[in-house]
């Protein structure tokens, strides 16, 4: 079976809006693509129809009657192992910042074209599947690799082939936190936390310099980075494309 085919057959949507509209315009394109669809206009049957069946993906509106969807997600994301894309009619930046801080996937504000959601939809559930069979946290990880690069956690070394990068003590235990959590926002109070055990990551500006220093270490263009990208407002995010962690 194609990629294309794994994650538009099968997959379960959620779409959580009370615009009754909009969302059977949604379901008949989503339909059309080959997703099942599920819906909900608040927060209440958002639950029951989760605790029912899981969804691999929720389009979840903010503006709800009832729990709004920023407060919904906080509350969720324990426990749910799909994907969450905000919606907003609203479109203001400090959603889209408060959304990525709970770990939402994606954010797309109203109006939109059903193409782009799709889109979206799509790039989410491949990020998603690309990582599904990754090991479990209670399994040792001892190696990363991603472009031409192998990060040895016991060897404490970055190799791009048969040659080293040095890097320095707060550079590699940053780089590790980032390789081990691929494809998702850590804001700055998120680093500081993974970081215990570790080398202290100063909550300032420090953390932007070691950014930049890792970036003229392992990007090609520092300026446009592959790797390390920034999530204006928010914090980094390690681009999840051909990231393979070994035990």
């Amino acid at each position: 079976m194609r990629m294309s085919e794994a994650y538009s057959e099968r997959h379960d949507i959620l779409i959580v809006d009370d615009d009754q509209e909009l969302v059977q315009m949604l379901t008949e394109y989503l339909l059309e693509q080959g997703f099942f669809v599920r819906r909900a206009s608040d927060g209440v049957q958002m639950q029951s129809m989760l605790a029912a069946k899981p969804a691999d993906l929720i389009l979840l509106d903010i503006m709800l009657p009832g729990e709004d969807g920023l407060s919904l997600a906080r509350r969720i994301q324990p426990t749910f192992n799909g994907a969450i894309i905000m919606l907003s009619a609203r479109g203001e930046a400090i959603d889209r910042v408060v959304g990525l801080e709970l770990g939402c996937d994606d954010y797309i504000p109203k109006p939109f074209l059903p193409r782009e959601l799709l889109a979206r939809i799509r790039a989410v559930l491949r990020r998603k599947a690309r990582f599904a069979e990754a090991p479990r946290a209670d399994q040792p990880i001892n190696e990363f690799k991603f472009g031409p690069y192998r990060l040895l956690l016991d060897a404490r070394v970055l190799m791009c082939g048969n040659d080293e990068v040095t890097l320095t003590t707060g550079e590699f235990d940053l780089l590790a936190i980032l390789l081990r959590h691929p494809g998702k926002v850590l804001t700055r109070d998120q680093l500081v936390t993974l970081a215990e055990g570790h080398e202290r990551l100063p909550f300032d500006r420090s953390i932007d310099v070691r950014v930049v220093r890792l970036r003229r270490k392992i990007e090609a263009d520092p300026a446009n980075p592959l790797y390390i990208r920034t999530v204006r407002g928010v914090g980094y995010l390690f681009s999840p494309g051909g990231v393979h962690a070994h035990g």
